[in-house]
């Protein structure tokens, strides 16, 4: 997949992800078959205020620091689990994507 195919996989993923419920960047590119983590964060970064970006952290739990703010509140509202000092608690909160329509089998 490249180019507008691609985004827009990642957008329907990520438009995908239940309230409370995170994917990593890794999870996304490895359920769209891709490798490509970096390449969902930059789809994320260019058109990520599209969906709920807050529902797409790194490997650690953590989002780029400006956003840090704004994905806390998010995160608060819809009642992410976090471990102490605010990132995700991704143990409790990765979405376990099996029923994902996209997703093969």
């Amino acid at each position: 997949m490249r180019g507008e195919e691609w985004t827009r996989a990642v957008l329907d993923l990520v438009e995908q992800v239940p309230p409370g419920r995170v994917l990593t960047y890794g999870d996304v590119a490895e359920l769209l078959g891709s490798g490509a983590a970096r390449s969902v964060g930059r789809t994320m970064a260019l058109h990520g205020a599209e969906v709920a970006w807050w529902r797409v952290v790194r490997a650690d739990g953590t989002l780029h620091d400006p956003l840090v703010p704004r994905a806390a509140r998010e995160h608060e509202r819809e009642g992410t689990p976090r471990r102490p000092g605010g990132a995700v608690d991704l143990e409790r909160a990765r979405w376990d994507a099996a029923g994902w329509d996209g997703a093969a089998g």
